[in-house]
């Protein structure tokens, strides 16, 4: 029930914000145009872009969120169930999102393994919600979140996908299954990317958790005598 209403809560603070709404939903698509006559560079902005709408609304959600959190807290609710209501909540915007562009991919790009460049995007797009949060939960103020969601993305788009650096930036799954999608290269780059994936949503989520425990663990006092 906690999880249901913490959903609610995060999809009406979503439709509030109309123009960052607005934005967020144009920004990967500025970053398809871009390099849209080549096929790989283009699904490659195209992620990115999803990625960094995602966890960026994910961010403003979470810190406009603050001062509700420790009013469920009293209420009862707990931590897993307020956390795991805005997880399913911005998925289910990601998703949405992703699958838009998904139409746009399949009209306009011809794309050996259709199939996997839409689990590239739809994990990308699963993947910036914990990341999202996780940035959230430690950067207090939306502009330094969102500048390092931005940060983060830029140096995934310039560094080198084969090199040490990469491999440790949270959407580098979405690019291995990619060049398997675009390139027709062995199936090991889809392992390592789903490997990489579940990796990365389970550590961005667990530390979520872990944060938000702490800040939102409730006092307790001893019974009077």
């Amino acid at each position: 029930m906690t999880a249901l209403v913490v959903a609610a809560l995060s999809a009406r603070e979503v439709s509030r914000r109309r123009t960052a709404l607005l934005l967020v939903i144009s920004l990967p698509l500025w970053f398809y145009l871009v390099r849209r006559d080549l096929t790989g560079q283009s699904m490659r902005m195209l992620t990115l872009g999803i990625a960094w709408a995602v966890s960026t609304l994910t961010l403003f959600v979470v810190n406009s969120a603050r001062g509700i959190d420790p009013r469920l807290r009293l209420s009862g609710a707990s931590t897993a169930g307020i956390i795991g209501g805005r997880l399913i909540a911005m998925s289910g915007f990601g998703l949405l999102l992703t699958s838009a562009y998904l139409i746009l991919v399949a009209v306009d790009q011809d794309i050996r393994r259709g199939w996997a460049m839409a689990l590239a995007m739809l994990i990308t797009a699963l993947l910036a919600v914990p990341f999202g949060s996780l940035v959230g939960a430690l950067l207090p103020r939306e502009l330094e979140g969102a500048l390092a969601l931005l940060s983060v993305c830029a140096v995934q788009m310039l560094a080198d996908p084969a090199g040490t650096v990469a491999k440790f930036m949270p959407f580098w799954s979405g690019r291995e299954i990619g060049t398997y999608a675009v390139d027709g290269v062995t199936v090991d780059y889809l392992w390592r990317g789903l490997a990489h994936a579940a990796l990365i949503w389970v550590l961005c989520t667990g530390l979520t958790l872990a944060v938000f425990a702490r800040r939102l663990r409730v006092a307790r006092y001893p019974e009077p005598a």
